[in-house]
């Protein structure tokens, strides 16, 4: 790393001119690069071994109505002197939409999610993070103010209902029969490993008791966010982990305030997430508690849900291989596919992709009008070669999806769209109003 300039006085040091001259003559190097693959591209992808299934349109629609949920957040520095100090804001939303006002809608090009009559805004949720050399009155180390901040979030009501209470019902399976403990990898505090957490043992704020150091061990710590935030270098590496971690507990709230009003409503309404349906990075246990639920909910009520991506490596695939996929058609990604054209590694039977992060498997879907999705669906158990019947509802997901059409935005759907506009905040003038309202609003 160069050196920097502190006080002015000096230049700062720059990178040499000339060291590249090394790295490329370094034999290592060169034979490294020799053995490296590159992503096949679109002629190179044999759609013959991988046979798309055709697209149905389910008559009459069984969908009333549509729920879509995302999120988004910026960092703001509230000191750059030394010692820099850094926040986050979050905010996410979540729209209900009617079937019944969409199929009177005409495609629209430009989208005001607040001049829309027709578009219910459910709520905002907004909290905020310490990301750097911030910490909370009474808290005495920043990692403890990180997780009291989430903490405190996951305390608020939306509904009448509790979140915390949520993730309570989520993480104990209260929805059927209930687990008696949930097993922590590591103590927040004492690092300690496989620490049960005893529902019995849960208190009225939602803590335990670690029984190795007795120290207090917050119910939303099963997410372990904890594990990856530094008292030096912040918590700037969970923000994404956030974000997606709280879009989907808001999504298993809005389906326990349905269960517990009026049960049947599930089977007509298709809930959308901006993304795939998993669990990243530290957060990833979460797929299991997710995925139980799921196969609850298909043995006992209904569920449509979709997780649509708007960017990443399967997106790019899609659009690649969009001249080739007929319209109406439906490609199942199964493991060899995947890993043949679209991730790098070896297909392995025994480890399907997503295994640890997914409760659900990919499909691209290309709709008679020429958009092209990248959709995730829940499955019962994550798999290898996934075929059309795994996937629950698929055509009446689909169905709807293509009535979601929007010419905003390339392969844009409405919802999607309106939700985002709701919940995003953007660099200008957003993060610079907020940096302001935060360095004047902190006690110095």
């Amino acid at each position: 790393m160069p050196y920097v300039s502190k006080r002015g006085r000096r230049p700062d040091e720059y990178a040499s001119k000339s060291s590249h001259v090394h790295v490329i003559r370094d034999p290592s190097v060169q034979e490294f690069l020799a053995n490296c693959i590159l992503p096949k591209q679109a002629d190179q992808v044999d759609l013959d071994e991988h046979c798309a299934i055709l697209f149905q349109p389910v008559t009459p629609n069984p969908i009333h109505h549509i729920i879509a949920i995302d999120g988004g957040y910026t960092e703001v520095p509230v000191r750059i002197e030394f010692p820099s100090a850094t926040i986050c804001f979050f905010q996410i939303g979540a729209l209900i939409f009617s079937v019944a006002d969409l199929d009177t809608l005409d495609e629209t090009p430009f989208i005001d999610p607040e001049d829309i009559s027709k578009l219910r805004q459910i709520q905002r949720l907004k909290f905020t993070l310490p990301v750097r050399n911030i910490t909370l009155n009474g808290e005495t180390s920043f990692r403890k103010s990180v997780r009291q901040a989430i903490h405190t979030f996951f305390r608020q009501s939306l509904d009448d209902m509790l979140l915390i209470d949520t993730l309570k019902w989520f993480v104990f399976e209260e929805y059927a029969a209930q687990l008696d403990e949930w097993m922590l990898a590591t103590c927040p505090l004492c690092d300690s490993t496989h620490i049960p957490l005893k529902r019995a043992a849960m208190t009225r704020d939602y803590s335990f008791v670690c029984p190795k150091c007795r120290g207090e061990i917050l119910l939303t710590d099963v997410f372990r966010l904890h594990e990856a935030i530094d008292e030096e270098l912040g918590a700037g590496g969970v923000l994404g982990y956030v974000i997606t971690t709280v879009e989907q507990m808001v999504l298993v709230h809005l389906i326990r305030l349905i269960l517990r009003t009026k049960p049947s409503l599930l089977q007509h309404i298709l809930f959308i997430k901006d993304g795939p349906l998993a669990f990243f990075g530290q957060t990833a246990n979460m797929h299991k508690p997710m995925r139980q639920l799921v196969n609850f909910l298909f043995d006992h009520y209904d569920l449509n849900l979709a997780g649509l991506e708007k960017t990443g490596p399967f997106v790019e695939h899609a659009d690649e291989i969009s001249s080739r996929l007929k319209e109406g058609s439906i490609l199942i990604l199964d493991n060899d596919y995947i890993y043949k054209y679209i991730v790098p590694g070896k297909a392995d039977p025994s480890n399907p992709y997503g295994r640890t992060t997914y409760y659900g498997n990919k499909v691209i879907f290309k709709t008679p009008t020429q958009r092209m999705h990248v959709i995730t669906l829940p499955t019962r158990q994550i798999l290898t070669h996934p075929q059309e019947g795994d996937f629950y509802n698929l055509q009446v997901i689909l169905t709807n999806v293509e009535k979601l059409k929007c010419d905003m935005y390339d392969d844009a759907l409405i919802p999607v769209a309106m939700v985002n506009k709701l919940v995003s905040l953007a660099n200008h003038p957003s993060a610079r109003i907020l940096q302001k309202f935060a360095i004047s609003s902190i006690q110095r």
